[in-house]
C-alpha cells in the first residue's frame, strides 16, 4: 500500500489572498499536505465548522471587521478543539500575552515563517495526541463494559478490594464464600474471610506486597466461608482500578499440587534451549517494570543483544553446534548479570537483558564489558573453538518509556545502529537509543545537499514507472516516472526525504535534467518496440524559473527522435501559484515543443481554478487526499464531482491518484474521472510493463 501523507485541514483569516496562499505553499513545501479555506465572516466560519473537522487555524490580526478575537471566541463557544495561531504584523509582548489569554496556542511575528512551521508541527502533534487520548478514553469505557460482563460470567472467583474492604465480587466469588448478596459481602473485611490460623500469614504476605519485597503475587492459605467452614485456596493479587479508584484484584482458586504448578509455570516461562526466560514472559515482566517506571517507582535500562553474523557460525558448525554456542552465551550472561536482572532469549540469536540500574552510562559500561568478554571468550564446539561478537542496543526505561514492545523495538534499532558506527561496521559495539537519531532529527540542508551530490556523482538513483489507466476508453499508454535515491544500506529514498526545500537551484536543475534525460532514453527505447507510451515527469520549482531549460529540452528530444507530446510535465499546484508568471512562460515554451502540461496536487489552493487563467494545463491530477475522503464522506464525493465537472467544462483531462481498492472505482466513474492511478492497478516498477489491453 502506498503511504499517504495525512492531510491538514487549515482555516485562514487573512485580508490578503496572496499572503494566505504563501502560508499554504509554505506548509506543503514543509511536507504537510494541506487543504485550506479562507474565512471571510463569522457566518462563513460557522458554516465551515459545521461542514467538517478542522485541524488548524492560522490568523492575521484582522480581515476588515472580522478579528482573530472574534474567531477565537466563536470556536470556544462551539467547543471545537482547533489549535489557533496568531500572526502579528506589529508584534509586541503585551498584545501577544493578550492573545494567549484569549486562547491562542501561540503568537508569532507575521514574518517568522520558518518558526511558524515548527509551531505548526508542534500543534498538530499535540492535537493528534489529544485526539488519541479521547479515542482511548472511549475504548477504555468500552473495554471496562466488556470486562464487567466477563467478570460476572467468569468461572473464577474474582473480587476487588479497597483498603481491606470488598467493593466488588462476581457470582463465583460469592458462591465460593457462601454469600447470596453483594451488599452483605461489602460489609465484610477481607481479613474476616481468612481462616484464623492463617491470619498472621496473610498479614505478613500483604506487608511484603505493599513494600515490594514479595517474591510472588500468590498466597496459599485457608479461607473461612459464611457458614464457618474452611477450605484451602490459592489467592492471586494484582493492582487494578475499579470505578476509577485504585484497588487490589483477587482471584481465588482451589489449591492444586504446588510442585506440578511450579513445573507448569517454569515450562511456560522458560526458553527450552537456554533455560532463560522466553520472549512472552520477558515482555510480560518488562510491561510490569514499564508501569512502575511510569509511576516513578523505578528506572532501568533495556539491553538488546544480537550476535553478529551468527548465520555464518550456524553454517560452519551446524544447528547442533550453534545451539551449543547459544547455551554457552546464555550461561555467560547469567554469570555476568546480577540476580535482579531479567535475562531472556528473544529470538534465534538475540537476547534481552533488563538491567535494574537507573544510570544509563553505567548500563552502557556494563554492556561494553559484556561485549568485550564475549569477544574474548573461546566457545568449544566439539573439537573446534568458535569466537563470536555481539552488538548491544540500549533503551531507557523511565517515566517517558513507551509500551514494552515499542521499547524493545527501540533497543533493537539501537543494536542495528551499532553497525553504522565508526570501528563497529561488523558489530561488537554498544549504542544507546536516541530519539533524535531515529525520529526527530532532520538532517541539515547542507548535509542533504552533500548526500545528493554524492548520489549524482556515483549514479545512485533509480527510476520507477507507474501506469495511469484510462476509465473512459482512452487508448493511450501513460506512465508516471518516479525517482528514488539508493542509500548506503541499499534502501530506496523518495525525493520528499532527500531533496531539501531550500536546495540549491544549480543542483536541483541538474538533478531534474539528469532525471529527464534518463527518462527520455528509457521512453525512446520503449517506444522503439512498438509502444505508443507517454511519460508524466515531475519537476522542481527551480526548473520552472530556469530560462535555458526549454532550449535544452528541445535539443534532447531531437537527439532522441522523440515527439514532444510523448512527455507530460507535471507541476505542483503550489509551485504554479508561487511562480505564476514564470510558470506561464515555462509552460508556453514547453507547449511550443509539443509537450503537454499537468497540474499535480490540484484542489488545495484557496482558489485553485484561478491557476488556469495563466497556465493552460492539459491534465489535472487531484490531490491524493480527495481519494481517501470520498470513500468516507458523501460531502467529499459531491465536492469531487463538482470539481471534475468544472474541469471537464474547461476541457481538462482529470486524473485521480492513490486508488488502492476496487470500491472507489464506481464513485470515480460516476464522477466522470478520465484516468486513475494507484497500487490497486500496479505499484511503481523498474519497467514500463503494464498490459493496457486488460481494461479494454
Amino acid at each position: 500500500m502506498q503511504k499517504k501523507n495525512q492531510t491538514v485541514h487549515l482555516l485562514l483569516l487573512d485580508s490578503s489572498q496572496n499572503d494566505a496562499e504563501k502560508v499554504v505553499s509554505l506548509m506543503r513545501n514543509a511536507g504537510k499536505a494541506t487543504r485550506a479555506h479562507r474565512v471571510t465572516s463569522i457566518e462563513d466560519l460557522e458554516e465551515s465548522l459545521n461542514e467538517q473537522v478542522w485541524d488548524l487555524f492560522i490568523s492575521r490580526e484582522a480581515d476588515g471587521e472580522l478579528t482573530y478575537a472574534n474567531c477565537l471566541e466563536f470556536i470556544k463557544q462551539q467547543e471545537k478543539d482547533i489549535p489557533f495561531i496568531v500572526l502579528m504584523e506589529n508584534y509586541d509582548e503585551e498584545s501577544a500575552i493578550g492573545a494567549l489569554k484569549q486562547g491562542a496556542r501561540d503568537v508569532l511575528p507575521a514574518d517568522s515563517l520558518h518558526r511558524l512551521i515548527l509551531v505548526v508541527r508542534r500543534e498538530l502533534g499535540d492535537l493528534e495526541e489529544r485526539r488519541k487520548r479521547r479515542n482511548m478514553e472511549v475504548y477504555l469505557r468500552e473495554a471496562e463494559k466488556r470486562c464487567n460482563i466477563l467478570l460476572e460470567s467468569s468461572m473464577d472467583a474474582i473480587a476487588y478490594v479497597n483498603e481491606g474492604m470488598h467493593v466488588f465480587a462476581n457470582k463465583a466469588y460469592m458462591d465460593l464464600f457462601g454469600y447470596e448478596d453483594m451488599d452483605d459481602l461489602m460489609c465484610i473485611p477481607l481479613m474476616d474471610t481468612i481462616a484464623g490460623a492463617n491470619k498472621d500469614k496473610f498479614k505478613s504476605f500483604m506487608k511484603s506486597m505493599n513494600d515490594g519485597s514479595a517474591s510472588s503475587n500468590e498466597l496459599t492459605c485457608k479461607i473461612q466461608k459464611e457458614d464457618g467452614s474452611e477450605t484451602d485456596v490459592v489467592i492471586s493479587f494484582s493492582q487494578a482500578t475499579y470505578d476509577g479508584e485504585a484497588c487490589t484484584q483477587l482471584i481465588v482458586r482451589p489449591e492444586i499440587d504446588s510442585e506440578l504448578e511450579e513445573k507448569l509455570r517454569k515450562f511456560s516461562s522458560e526458553d527450552l534451549l537456554t533455560g532463560l526466560y522466553n520472549r512472552s514472559h520477558f515482555i510480560e515482566h518488562l510491561d510490569s517494570i514499564v508501569e512502575k517506571a511510569l509511576n516513578r517507582e523505578v528506572q532501568a535500562n533495556l539491553l538488546y543483544l544480537e550476535l553478529d553474523d551468527f548465520s555464518i557460525a550456524r553454517a560452519e558448525y551446524g544447528i547442533a553446534g550453534a545451539d551449543t554456542i547459544l547455551a554457552d552465551v546464555a550461561a555467560m550472561l547469567r554469570s555476568l548479570c546480577p540476580e535482579d536482572y531479567a535475562i531472556a532469549r528473544l529470538g534465534d540469536e538475540t537476547f534481552g537483558i533488563l538491567a535494574m540500574i537507573a544510570d544509563t552510562k553505567a548500563a552502557e559500561k556494563f554492556a561494553k564489558d559484556m561485549c568485550h568478554q564475549l569477544a574474548e571468550h573461546l566457545f568449544e564446539v566439539g573439537d573446534k573453538t568458535a569466537q563470536i561478537t555481539a552488538s548491544i542496543g540500549i533503551a531507557r526505561v523511565n517515566e517517558n518509556a513507551p509500551a514494552a514492545n515499542d521499547l524493545l523495538t527501540r533497543a533493537h534499532r539501537a543494536s542495528t545502529h551499532v553497525h553504522t558506527l565508526s570501528g563497529s561496521e561488523n558489530g561488537n559495539g554498544v549504542y544507546v537509543y536516541n530519539t533524535v537519531d531515529f525520529e526527530g532529527g532532520d538532517a541539515s540542508s547542507e548535509d542533504m545537499m552533500v548526500t545528493l551530490q554524492a548520489a549524482l556523482d556515483n549514479n545512485r538513483f533509480k527510476l520507477l514507472f507507474q501506469p495511469i489507466i484510462g476509465l473512459r476508453g482512452e487508448g493511450e499508454e501513460h506512465y508516471e516516472a518516479f525517482l528514488r535515491m539508493i542509500n548506503d544500506k541499499q534502501e530506496e529514498i523518495s525525493p520528499s526525504k532527500f531533496l531539501p526545500i531550500d536546495s540549491s537551484p544549480e543542483l536541483s536543475t541538474k538533478l531534474d535534467r539528469w532525471v529527464i534525460l534518463q527518462n527520455i532514453k528509457s521512453l525512446s527505447s520503449h517506444r522503439s518496440k512498438g509502444h505508443d507510451s507517454r511519460l508524466f515527469l515531475n519537476i522542481t520549482p527551480h526548473t520552472i524559473v530556469d530560462k535555458s531549460f526549454v532550449e535544452w529540452l528541445g535539443v534532447a528530444l531531437k537527439a532522441a527522435k522523440l515527439p514532444g507530446n510523448s512527455l507530460i510535465f507535471q507541476i505542483k499546484e503550489s509551485d504554479t501559484i508561487e511562480y505564476l508568471k514564470q510558470a506561464k512562460e515555462f509552460t508556453e515554451g514547453l507547449q511550443k515543443l509539443g509537450c503537454k502540461i499537468s497540474i499535480n496536487q490540484f484542489g488545495c489552493a484557496l482558489n485553485p481554478f484561478n491557476t488556469f487563467k495563466h497556465v493552460n494545463a492539459d491534465y489535472v491530477k487531484l490531490d491524493g487526499s480527495y481519494t481517501e475522503e470520498i470513500q468516507k464522506d458523501e460531502k467529499a464525493r459531491a465536492k469531487v464531482k463538482e470539481i471534475i465537472n468544472q474541469l471537464q467544462e474547461m476541457e481538462k483531462l482529470t486524473i485521480v491518484p492513490f486508488v488502492e481498492n476496487a470500491s472507489v472505482l464506481s464513485t470515480l466513474w460516476q464522477a466522470g474521472v478520465n484516468y486513475i492511478q494507484g497500487y490497486y492497478l500496479q505499484e511503481p516498477t523498474t519497467e514500463m510493463n503494464y498490459d493496457f489491453s486488460e481494461g479494454e
